[in-house]
This record gives C-alpha cells, structure tokens and sequence, in this order.
C-alpha cells in the first residue's frame, strides 16, 4: 500500500473509532470531517515537520553556558521562532529583556521573550501556550551518539538536543496551528503564544514580565497550556496536574581559604571536608528517608482514594527499571514508586565544591568545602520552613563534632510545589482530545520535577493551567543521547545507518506527529467545551 494512503487510512480509522467510542449520541464532539482533513493533512506533512524540527535543533541555544557565541544562538533561535508565528498570520512582539548580570561581574543580553497572538474572536476560548526554545549543553564527546545539534533519524526516533525538549512540542504546537491555516479553516480557539530562551538557565526576568502583562498581554486568556515534560511510560499519553517544588541548599565549611598537605597537617587538623561529609550523611538515610526533624510534618495523609488513583497508572516496572538502566529501586511496587516520586518530599546530594575530583592521586586537605544538595517539596510543604529546619538539623549535627570549623548554610534556590483542580474545562478537552489520537485513557500524573513556570502562571494570572507532555519516558531530555519518537509509521531503513541507536524489539513511538494531531484534536474540543 502507498504510505501516504495508509497514513490517510489510519486517520480515518481514528475518527471512526471516536465516534463508536461516544455513541455518537453524548456530548458535542469536533465534526468528524474537519477532524479527518487536519489529521490527514498532518500526515501528508510530517516530512515538512521533522525537516523544520531539523532546522530549528540545529541552532545550538544553549542557555546554561553564559558566552557570547551560544547567546548569539539564542538571539537567532527566537528570530526563527518570530519569524515561523508571523507567517502563521500571528501578531508578533519580541520583547526586550534587558542584561543578564553574570556573577564575574559580565553582563550578557538576555534573548527577547516572544508574545504571540493568533485570532480575537470574543466569542471563542482563548488558549495561551508556553514553551522554550533554549536547550541543555551538548558535546558529541560527552557520549552522544550522533551529532547532537544534526537531528537524526533512527528506527523512528529524532535524536538531536532539543528533540523533546522543548523545541519539538513548540513546533508540534505550531504545526497543528498550521494545519487549519493550509485548510483555510477558521482557528476554533483564539491562540496566543508566550515562548522564551532562557527556560534552562532559570527564566531569568520571566516572572517580571509575566507581571506586567498580567493585565494586558493575559487579559483575555482562559486556558494555559504547557507541554515541557514527558509520559511516565513509552506508549501511554499523560496529563500533568502538579509537580514537586525545590529548595536548593549549599553548606560550607572552611578552615581556612588556602590547602594543607596531608603529611604535614594530617591528625593535627578538625578537617573540612571530614565536617561535610559527616554533616552530608546525616541528611537522608538508606532508604531514602529524610532525617531532618519536621520535614514530613505538612504532607499530607495517604487515603484509600488516592492510592487507587496510583493503581490505575499504567506503568511497566520492568520497563521502567530497563529504560532508566537502573539495577534496582528502593520500592518494589508500581504504587510505592509513584507515591516517592510525587507525594513524598526527597533529597538528593548533588556534589561538593572545592574537593579534590581529578584524575589521579593528590594528597591533600581542602581547606574550604561546600556541599551542594536540594529537596523535592510536596504540596502543603512551606519553602521556609523548610529552610529554617534544615539550617537547625545542620546546625546541631555540626555542634556535636566539637569542631573549630566555622559552618555556613543558605539556602540558594526556593520554588514552590504546583497542583491544580483536574475538573477545570481543560483537563477534560485533553482527556478527549487524547482519546481521539491514541484511543485511550491518559494517565492522570504528576511529576518529581518542578516546572516553575507552572506556579507562575497560577499565582500571578489566576487561570488554568494544564501540563500536556508529548515526550516518552525514555527522551532523555537533559541527557545524551536526547530524542522524540517521531510517528507509528516511521521508517525502518534508517537502522542500517546507526545500529547503536536501535534497541532490538523495540517499539516505534509517534510522540511528535500523532503529538501535532493531538494539539489540532484539543483546539476543537476546547472549542466544544468553552
């Protein structure tokens, strides 16, 4: 069968079998003939898609190393990015964002924050969607097997930084905009777009913005969408009602700013780093319980309800435990595993400053360690309290070692956790628009990260804001290696040109094109449901 005519079938089968699913008698559903010409038109374009998407990782827009060079990137990225909207018809600015001051007392610019708007119709929703186009650093000696700024197909799998992090859910996004625009079909949702370049370094000046636009800019918006995380398996979509917060902590302790010799002042000396150590472990206990008095104080208590609401998650432990190359979990269940992922507090040590971690032997005393680690906050968890119980437990650990040493704890990062209301309009246009794709339920998650943007739009706008993630479980965002399952029907020739990348008896994703059709699914029903 031609490929094309199988694509067109496929999406055909689609609407059929949404259609079956509602009786056709229930609630207003998107018309079933609309819904086949965006999806088969998405279908006939997805090569137009992946070679935009190859485009766009190509730019290397790096936020996280401060240079010149990845700046200039940055600038051109959000160029692209403007440019692609305008000719989409949208109304576009590219708002300043003024110098980023840098800690060595360099300023850089910060790249423009893009506010987009497509369509003012005052009958329609208006639905505003955030993304990123700034991406993690990426070396091909780091263990990336395939240039990463040269997007690369295998066995159905884009790899290339930025895949599914976040510039393909931006353009999955863009092209669903696309699609009715080709058809010359009206938008069912008025659309606005808020995309920036320094989502990896931070946001940095975003909330400010966001501010100030609050009133202008977001007047008219009913729904946020973001779509900058991923599912918690390989093949079931998900939708994202909350994450976990962060408060970021550092603990020095100094003896003096210059090094020792070990053989010269070895015995004699309250060593820094054997203080850190000390004050490090006594922080969180094998098994992965939090040993600060307090912390678990404003968690709230399990019931029988939302412990059915882990049951129905479909994750594959198996699966899980393989994809993430990991030997074995401290849990042993599927329910147990997603509580400690979303619903209990977790500290994680992340390194120490100023210790010796080159190759090879040097026999020395740091004279000044600082200790780095953080904590994954749960709803009803306050940032300051936090702060001040770990500050205390510190402090008394420290006490009792008797030594000359002087301590310091801050506390560098505080972010708040996120949750919102599943039964708002939004969750329920996702859930069908989801069941129209994939034909299936999503699973209803949260995630252990934090997103604060999410936070942001809550407090400061006061409208809905709903996490749609595209990406699978094995993305590797942030990671080597970093990809996004490109369409059920994507090609297998491409094995031959890269037999490290394919994992035998693996499955191809459809995470980006059926991601578009997704988007395009989730305007009509919002369009339905407003």
């Amino acid at each position: 069968m031609d490929p094309k005519l199988g694509r067109m079938a496929a999406s055909l089968l689609a609407v059929l079998l949404l259609l079956l699913e509602r009786g056709m008698f229930s609630s207003p559903s998107p018309p079933p003939a609309l819904l086949e010409k965006v999806f088969q038109y998405i279908d006939l374009h997805q090569d137009e898609f992946v070679q935009t998407l190859k485009e766009w990782v190509a730019i290397e827009s790096d936020s996280v190393q401060p240079v010149p060079r990845f700046r200039q990137e940055l600038f051109r990225m959000m160029a692209v990015a403007a440019d692609t909207l305008q000719r989409l018809g949208a109304r576009v600015a590219s708002v300043d964002m003024g110098p980023q001051q840098l800690p060595d007392g360099q300023s850089l610019p910060i790249p423009p924050v893009i506010l987009a708007e497509l369509g003012s119709d005052p009958t329609k929703g208006t639905v505003c969607f955030y993304g990123h186009l700034d991406v993690q650093p990426a070396d091909r000696g780091d263990g990336w097997l395939t240039d990463p700024y040269v997007l690369t197909e295998v066995d159905g799998k884009l790899y290339g930084r930025g895949a599914t992090d976040n510039k393909g859910p931006v353009l999955a996004w863009i092209n669903a905009v696309s699609a009715f625009r080709a058809l010359e079909q009206d938008l069912p949702v008025n659309i606005k777009f808020i995309i920036e370049g320094m989502e990896e370094a931070g946001s940095v000046a975003l909330e400010e913005l966001v501010e100030k636009e609050k009133d202008r800019f977001f007047s008219g918006v009913d729904y946020i969408v973001i779509s900058d995380n991923l599912w918690i398996s390989q093949r079931k979509p998900a939708i994202t009602y909350g994450t976990r917060g962060n408060s970021y902590f550092m603990v020095e302790v100094k003896c003096r700013d210059q090094d020792f010799h070990s053989g010269t002042f070895g015995g004699i000396l309250h060593e820094p780093m054997a203080d850190l150590v000390a004050l490090l472990g006594s922080l969180v206990d094998s098994s992965g319980h939090i040993l600060v008095p307090g912390i678990y104080d404003e968690v709230v208590p399990l019931t029988e309800e939302e412990i059915n609401t882990y049951k129905a998650i479909h994750l594959d432990l198996e699966e899980y435990r393989n994809s993430s190359r990991v030997e074995k979990f401290l849990f042993d269940t599927k329910e147990e595993i997603l509580m400690h992922l979303w619903r209990y507090p977790s500290l994680s040590i992340h390194g120490i400053e100023g210790a010796f971690d080159e190759p090879g032997t040097k026999t020395v005393i740091p004279g000044r360690v600082i200790g780095k680690f953080s904590i994954r906050l749960v709803p009803h968890m306050n940032v300051s309290a936090v702060e001040k119980q770990v500050t205390r437990h510190l402090e008394d650990v420290f006490s009792k070692r008797n030594s000359s040493n002087k301590m310091v704890v801050s506390m560098t990062l505080g972010l708040h956790p996120w949750i919102a209301n599943i039964d708002d309009t939004q969750y329920l246009a996702a859930k069908r628009a989801i069941r129209t794709v994939f034909g299936t339920e999503p699973d209803m998650i949260r995630d252990g990260s934090t997103i604060p943007i999410a936070k942001m739009f809550q407090e400061i706008v006061h409208k809905s804001v709903v996490l749609i993630p595209l990406g699978a479980v094995d993305d590797g965002e942030h990671s080597q290696n970093e990809k996004i399952n490109r369409s059920a029907d994507a090609c297998a020739m491409c094995l031959s040109l890269l037999p490290l990348l394919h994992t035998p008896g693996s499955t191809r994703g459809w995470n980006y094109i059926e991601g578009t059709k997704l988007f395009a699914a989730f305007f009509l029903e919002m369009a339905q449901l407003h």
